[in-house]
């Protein structure tokens, strides 16, 4: 067994405090369920911390940046010199994945995981780099076994070192020129779905069209046919979505919760859960993303978006605008008052 597949297993999550946490919500000074998903949520918070009065913390937003290989492939409009460029953006709290944190209250790390061109040091920026960019996973595989385990350990601890210094949700994003394509080829390698499917424009058709990139990764795939999560990210994950996936299993181990953004972070999260299926229960998905892919990927993991924007950025900005609701979910179930006596059904 190769190191990377000794996480520590997740343990499913318990819902022996459903009945409770349902019971308090219920009894709150509203009618039945007239708070919506916002109850879902509060529902969740309770499971996930064990608590019918959840103390989340702090809300962290983890951006993970690095560059793909596969980018020479031509599958792209975008040269890859703009994952460092958004990076630097990143760390100066100017690009989008920082407007949107801003206005949630939200603290933003952002990870080197390996940038083809390093980003000068900066007080925001944690460098886990794995190596200057994966490898053209047309030709080769994209990462060795030993990077992939590097990978996936780097972001199971920084979900565990977020935790440890009071951060109790982590939303998830990403940077990286090329990395719709390789979550497409991921997602497609675990959940069986086609091609043609879950490979959309990304940051912008390839000059070469849409038809060409799907050429591309249907010629990768032929190259390497395989199936599990481990495998599907060695051969065609980035650095930066392996993290993402450490990061779910290390937040679930922490008892943290995790909120996934858009394509690249919702494909990180089948490569994931197809290695451990207990972690699905943890996982929070926030929106669904304009990306054509992204529906079928949310309906294989039998997950609800939270809201629907027609958002496509990455950066993790649709993640954090989930962190809102929790907090109106933890202070429902912390501060709101409770209406004494029954409380009538809403009728069907």
């Amino acid at each position: 067994m190769h190191k990377a597949e000794r996480f520590p297993s997740v343990t499913p999550l318990s819902r022996d405090l459903e009945p409770s946490l349902r019971a308090a919500i219920d009894q709150k000074a509203k009618p039945v369920g007239s708070l919506g998903r916002i109850e879902t949520l509060a529902i969740h918070a309770g499971l996930i911390t064990q608590s019918l009065k959840p103390d989340l913390g702090r809300a962290a937003l983890a951006i993970f940046a690095a560059d793909h290989g596969v980018v020479a492939e031509g599958v792209t409009a975008y040269p890859a010199e703009i994952s460092t460029l958004v990076t630097g953006m990143a760390c100066d709290g100017k690009a989008g994945g920082n407007i949107a944190a801003k206005g949630a209250d939200v603290e933003v790390f952002v990870i080197d995981a390996g940038l083809r061109q390093p980003h000068p040091p900066h007080p925001r920026l944690t460098s886990r780099r794995i190596g200057p960019g994966t490898r053209d996973f047309l030709h080769e595989p994209a990462m060795t076994p030993d990077e992939l385990s590097e990978a996936l350990r780097a972001g199971f601890e920084i979900a565990g070192d977020l935790r440890a210094q009071g951060f109790g949700m982590l939303a998830l994003g990403e940077i990286g020129i090329g990395n719709t394509s390789s979550a497409a080829l991921v997602a497609h390698c675990v959940t069986k779905l086609p091609l043609d499917i879950v490979v959309g424009p990304g940051a912008g058709a390839p000059p070469a069209g849409l038809q060409h990139k799907r050429d591309v990764l249907a010629r990768s795939f032929t190259r390497a046919p395989v199936e599990t999560g481990l495998d599907a990210l060695r051969e065609f994950g980035g650095y930066e979505i392996a993290m993402m996936a450490g990061a779910m299993f290390g937040a679930a181990n922490a008892r943290q919760i995790v909120i996934v953004d858009g394509f690249i972070a919702t494909a990180a999260a089948c490569a994931a859960v197809a290695i451990d299926p207990n972690l699905r229960d943890y996982l929070l998905f926030s929106h669904q993303s304009a990306e054509p892919g992204h529906i079928a990927l949310m309906q294989w993991l039998n997950a609800e978006p939270f809201f629907s924007f027609g958002m496509r950025l990455g950066e993790g900005t649709g993640a954090v605008l989930v962190v809102p609701m929790l907090r109106m979910a933890q202070a429902m179930l912390d501060t709101m008052a409770d209406l004494p006596g029954p409380h009538p059904t809403h009728a069907k």
